[in-house]
C-alpha cells in the first residue's frame, strides 16, 4: 500500500510521534508512507515528502509537525476535484488525516460525499473530539498550565493577590478543569457551567476571612463573564470569526480580573498562557498516546476500514465512525464537582 499522512488545523505536542507511528508501521509491513505538507492543501497543490526511516528518525520528542499544517478546507476552497485527483496521480491507497474536531468533519465529508479512502486520528489540546476518551496534546497542555499555576502560587502568596489564569480550550473547559484540579486552583470557570462573578467574589472573600490572603482563579477562554442578575457576556477581542467560522476568543481573564478587583478590593493580576500550551516537547503520556493512535490508524487503513477514526476507550485502542468524532465532547462535570471540594 501507499499511505499518505497529513496534519491539519492547529498544531499540538505529539503530532510527530503520530506521523512516525504511521510511517514506521507501514515500512515494517512493506508498505510506503508519504507525507502530505500543510494538511489538505498539500493534496490540492501536490506538496509531498517521502516518509522513509531517515525522515522519521529522531522526531518522537519534537513538538510541532514536520509536515507543517494549515486550515485549508477543500470544500470551502473549491478544491475537492484536485484533492480527489491527487489520490490517483500519487497512487494513494489511503490517507491518514491527523486533526481536531473540524478536521474530522472535513475528513468525514470527503469520505462520505466523495468516497475518498480516509482515516482519522484525533489530536487537540482541547480534548473536545467526540468518540474517544482523550486526544493527544491534551496531557501536555494540562502539564504546562499546571506548572504555571505552581509558579503563580508563590508570587500570589507573596503579594496577597488574586491571580486569574486564562487558558485555552475553545468552547470546552477540559484544560481549565484538569489543570485547575492538578494545580490546586481556588476556582475554575468553564463554558459548560455558569459561574457568576458574585459567586467567585464570595468564595474569595471567604478565603480571605479565614486567613488565606491569595487566590488562584483558572478560567477557560470560552467561558462567559456572568453575573447574578442573569447577564452573560462572551468576551471576544475582535468580532470577526476565525478561519473555521468560530468566534475568536480571548480576554475573559482580564475582564474577570477587573470585576473581581472592583468588587472585592483585592489586588488582582491576570496571566494569559496562550500558545505556550500548544508548543514544546510532548509529555511521555502524549508520546505514547500519539504512537498508539498512529499505529491504530495504519491498521485501519491496511484493513480498508475507511471513514473511521482511531479512538481510545478505556485502555483499549479501537475506532469509531467519523460521524461520532465531529460531536463536541464536553467536560465531565464530575471532575469539576470534585475540584470544588478544595475551593474554600
Amino acid at each position: 500500500m501507499r499511505i499518505g499522512v497529513l496534519t491539519a488545523g492547529g498544531d499540538c505536542p505529539g503530532l510527530n510521534a503520530a506521523i512516525r507511528a504511521v510511517a514506521r508501521s507501514a515500512i515494517q509491513q512493506g508498505d510506503e508512507a508519504i507525507g502530505i505538507r500543510r494538511g489538505y492543501q498539500g493534496l490540492a497543490e501536490d506538496d509531498y515528502v517521502p516518509l522513509d526511516m531517515l525522515r522519521v528518525s529522531g522526531i518522537l520528542h519534537q513538538g510541532g509537525t514536520i509536515l507543517s499544517t494549515s486550515s485549508f478546507e477543500p470544500i470551502r476552497e473549491g478544491a475537492v476535484e484536485k484533492v480527489a485527483a491527487a489520490f490517483e496521480e500519487q497512487r494513494l491507497d489511503a490517507v491518514v488525516a491527523i486533526g481536531g474536531e473540524h478536521t474530522m468533519e472535513i475528513t468525514r465529508q470527503l469520505h462520505t460525499d466523495h468516497g475518498l479512502p480516509l482515516v482519522g486520528v484525533p489530536k487537540t489540546i482541547d480534548n473536545d473530539v467526540g468518540g474517544t476518551d482523550f486526544t493527544f496534546g491534551f496531557d501536555t497542555a494540562v502539564q504546562v498550565v499546571t506548572d504555571a499555576i505552581d509558579r503563580l502560587h508563590t508570587t500570589a502568596q507573596s503579594h496577597d493577590r488574586i491571580m486569574v489564569v486564562e487558558v485555552m480550550g475553545r468552547n470546552t473547559g477540559w484544560i481549565a478543569a484538569y489543570a485547575g484540579l492538578a494545580g490546586g486552583a481556588d476556582c475554575i470557570v468553564i463554558p459548560e457551567q455558569i459561574t457568576t462573578v458574585e459567586e467567585i467574589c464570595r468564595d474569595v472573600t471567604r478565603r480571605h476571612d479565614r486567613g488565606k490572603d491569595f487566590s488562584i482563579i483558572v478560567v477557560a477562554e470560552g467561558a462567559k463573564l456572568a453575573f447574578a442578575d442573569g447577564e452573560e457576556r462572551l468576551i471576544q477581542p475582535v468580532k470577526e470569526s476565525d478561519e473555521y467560522g468560530y468566534p475568536r476568543l480571548g480576554g475573559i481573564g482580564a475582564a474577570l480580573a477587573s470585576e473581581l478587583e472592583e468588587l472585592t478590593g483585592y489586588e488582582t493580576r491576570v496571566t494569559v498562557l496562550g500558545h505556550v500550551q500548544r508548543g514544546g516537547t510532548p509529555t511521555s503520556t502524549d508520546r505514547v498516546l500519539a504512537s498508539l493512535y498512529g499505529a491504530q490508524a495504519y491498521e485501519l487503513a491496511k484493513a480498508g476500514e475507511f471513514g473511521r477514526m482511531a479512538a481510545l476507550h478505556g485502555r483499549t485502542m479501537t475506532s469509531v465512525p467519523l460521524e461520532e468524532a465531529v460531536k463536541v465532547q464536553e467536560v465531565d462535570l464530575g471532575v469539576l464537582e470534585i475540584a470544588k471540594r478544595f475551593f474554600t
